[in-house]
């Protein structure tokens, strides 16, 4: 059995930043981390983060490893490897979380725990996720080069994308039988210079070429999509937050210091955002490992 004050789930950019400020608060802090950062797709692909002021164009995993490196520097650090695959509150107002053979058995918890993307049923995509298929404009649209960018709908949010991605290239939106624009629709397309394409995708090629059914190859700079998110760990549950339904899935509900509906439990990052990045999960965590803090005084 292993006791500690305060349980951060999740060893990404927001579990990083709360614990880092629980750290230096001086209180015994565990981390649980299981290595599967939402974005390590851009590491294998060798590809860089990019919108964190100071750190604009460094590989995702490289910011994560140094922060993790100056996190254990803090002799009241602990890191437990492993997924927390269960999560209990008990009778006393503690929490008791499984991690492999090991119980965590905590006072406070934050849940940073990440959201898992669920991508479009295309062929040829899911190999290039990170890669050339994205889905943030503000993370990679500026690395189009003001070119021609694709975007697969897979939602009515596609329409978003239509609608921003012209200020960063030449958007095209293949449509892929996802939805149907409006007449309001189409005229805002138009307005923004966005071209559609109604013939389906039979699979992406290259780089981010589009084979279409009519045989046509469509070559794109990049292209964007918009998958689905799933909580990428079923905690959030198990302890009773409540969730609430954004317009790509589920996420925690927390209010503006992060604490959940559970108390003495708090949220952050991708987990508690209907959408973010690692700017906003950064300071989602720090704002989370302050609450956390600041709760033991009330």
């Amino acid at each position: 059995m292993i006791r500690s004050e305060f349980t951060v789930v999740g060893g990404s950019y927001a579990g990083l930043s709360a614990a880092l400020q629980l750290a230096r608060a001086r209180r015994e802090v565990t981390v649980i981390d299981a290595g599967q950062r939402r974005n390590r797709w851009v590491d294998e692909a060798g590809g860089t983060s990019h919108g964190f002021l100071s750190r604009d164009g460094v590989p995702p995993g490289e910011l994560a490893s140094i922060a993790r490196d100056q996190l254990l520097r803090y002799p009241n650090v602990r890191w437990l490897s492993g997924m927390a695959d269960d999560a209990r509150p008990c009778d006393d107002g503690r929490f008791s979380l499984r991690v492999g053979t090991s119980t965590v058995l905590s006072d406070r918890v934050v849940i940073a725990t990440g959201v898992r993307d669920e991508l479009p049923a295309v062929a040829g995509l899911a190999e290039r996720w990170g890669r050339s298929v994205f889905h943030c404009p503000y993370c990679h649209g500026h690395e189009m080069e003001a070119g021609q960018i694709g975007i697969i709908a897979s939602s009515e949010m596609a329409r978003h994308h239509a609608i921003m991605l012209s200020d960063w290239g030449t958007p095209t939106l293949f449509l892929n039988g996802a939805f149907h624009p409006s007449e309001d629709d189409l005229a805002n397309f138009a307005r923004r210079g966005t071209r559609v394409e109604t013939t389906r995708i039979v699979r992406i090629d290259g780089v981010a070429d589009i084979i279409l059914e009519d045989g046509r190859r469509m070559s794109m700079r990049g292209l964007f999509t918009q998958p689905r998110t799933h909580m990428a760990s079923p905690i959030a549950a198990q302890l009773g937050c409540v969730l609430a339904e954004g317009p790509t899935g589920a996420f925690i509900q927390v209010d503006s210091m992060q604490q959940t509906s559970v108390p003495n439990v708090f949220a952050c990052g991708d987990a508690a955002r209907a959408a973010g990045n690692v700017a906003l999960a950064v300071a989602d965590g720090a704002m989370a490992g302050v609450s956390a803090h600041r709760s033991t005084m009330i």
